[in-house]
Order: C-alpha cells, then sequence, then structure tokens
C-alpha cells in the first residue's frame, strides 16, 4: 500500500475514518471527505497532513465527484482507488417516510456513489479498486429503515454492474456490508428506540459473536479489499457484520 493513493467520502467518522486510519498506517495517502468542514479538517490532522487532505464535501453535489479526484490528482499526482460511503438515510417507514427524503437520499446515496465511481475509475490510470460501504440491508431488510432498505440493494447491483464493465481495465468494484458497529450512527439509531440499552442488547443478542464490531476490525477488511493483496477479488459482496446475516 506505500505510496497509493486513495479517496475516502464520509470519513470524518466512523467506518470511514477508521479505514482511512488503516491505509495511512500502512503507508497510503489520503484525502478524505465529509460535508462538516471542521470535523474533516480535524479527522486529517489526527491522520497528519504529510498523508492526509480533508475536504468538505457533499455527495449531492453534482462537482464534488469531480473536486475530490482533482484535490488527490493535484496533491499527489494519482488515484488508486476509493472507499464510497455517505452517511445513513433518516430513519422511518415506507408507508410514512416522506417523498422528499426520499429523493435528496437518492440524489446523495445512490447519484453521488455514481459520480464518484465514475470519478474515480477515469483517474485509476494502472487500475485500481473501488469499495462501496452499503449495508447488512442489501440482503436482509432493516425494520424502519425504508430508504436503507430500497436504495442500499440497488447500489450493490451497480457495484456489480461496475465490475463488470471496469474489470478490463484492471479496476475492481466491491460492495461491503457492515452489520452492527459501535458508531455514532449505531448510538443514534439506539437512541431513536427510546431505550439505548435495550437495543443494543437486543441487537447483541441477534448476533452469532454477541458484540457489536469495532470500527477497526471494519477499516482492516476494507483496507486490504482496496489494496493489491485482494487483486483477484472483484464484483462481489462481503458481510461483515460477526455472522448476523443469516444468508448464505
Amino acid at each position: 500500500m506505500r505510496d497509493r493513493v486513495f479517496l475516502l467520502s464520509g470519513a470524518s467518522r466512523g467506518l470511514g475514518r477508521a479505514t482511512a486510519e488503516v491505509l495511512v498506517a500502512e503507508g497510503a495517502y489520503v484525502v478524505i471527505s465529509a460535508r462538516d468542514e471542521d470535523a474533516v479538517q480535524r479527522t486529517a490532522a489526527s491522520l497528519g497532513t504529510a498523508r492526509a487532505v480533508g475536504v468538505a464535501a457533499d455527495n449531492a453535489d453534482p462537482a464534488s465527484a469531480e473536486r475530490l479526484v482533482a484535490t488527490a490528482m493535484a496533491k499527489w499526482g494519482r488515484l488508486d482507488g476509493a472507499l464510497i460511503s455517505v452517511g445513513g438515510p433518516p430513519a422511518g417507514s415506507a408507508m410514512d417516510t416522506d417523498e422528499d427524503e426520499w429523493r435528496r437520499a437518492f440524489e446523495s446515496i445512490y447519484l453521488g456513489t455514481l459520480r464518484l465511481c465514475r470519478a474515480v475509475a477515469a483517474a485509476c490510470r494502472d487500475g485500481g479498486s473501488i469499495a462501496f460501504v452499503l449495508s447488512s440491508s442489501v440482503r436482509s431488510p432493516i425494520a424502519n429503515l425504508a430508504i436503507s432498505n430500497g436504495l442500499r440493494p440497488g447500489l450493490a447491483g451497480l457495484a456489480k454492474t461496475f465490475a463488470d464493465e471496469l474489470g478490463p481495465a484492471g479496476v475492481r468494484v466491491n460492495s461491503l456490508l457492515p452489520g452492527s458497529f459501535d458508531t455514532e450512527r449505531t448510538r443514534e439509531l439506539a437512541a431513536q428506540s427510546g431505550d439505548p440499552e435495550a437495543y443494543r442488547r437486543r441487537r447483541e443478542a441477534e448476533i452469532p459473536l454477541r458484540r457489536f464490531g469495532s470500527p477497526a476490525e471494519f477499516g482492516r477488511v476494507a483496507a486490504f479489499i482496496l489494496s493489491p493483496v485482494a487483486s483477484y477479488v472483484t464484483g462481489t459482496t462481503i458481510a461483515i457484520d460477526g455472522g448476523a446475516l443469516r444468508a448464505i
């Protein structure tokens, strides 16, 4: 991984940040993005300014993808791949979630991912690796997360399509399906349940390993998939969930 360059969206905290930490520790350079300027700059500084650049960007903005890629090229002259993640959509049922929420989520989650994948792939001149951070909802819907249940499976299909189209150019595309991790997002969902402790106990009881994962456990798998060590892995979905998914 030494001296390779990766773009990570939604990486000021949580799973994206954990992956950036592993990549930098392995000698890579990273461009990290998030909507919050202060948060993304703090994270970049914590990673070390010699190897990390933070950029405030909203994936819903059609100009963000090209701007992020341009930042990597201007700073280090190359791009070797990306971890593409967006914030989790708001909770809600399919019957009650307002259409405007669906539109905003589609613009950010779906079209934002599409734009980033296109821009990164075009810049990977010597092949590369792109990973979509999706959700276990790709294979099994999660109660009260209708938007995630609707959009994430479509993105898994898009990743597979990109793998087919970009494979001849040496660009690999995979999907990562995180389960329950001890992140800010998980704690937010727990708070919305009305009883965070009961929520966590219930979720942990459904996981064969009987615990939430640490962000670092996700980061190590994501970094492996982005690395040349995984050079024959493309077009697949990889669950990182402690065994929670019951599908084979």
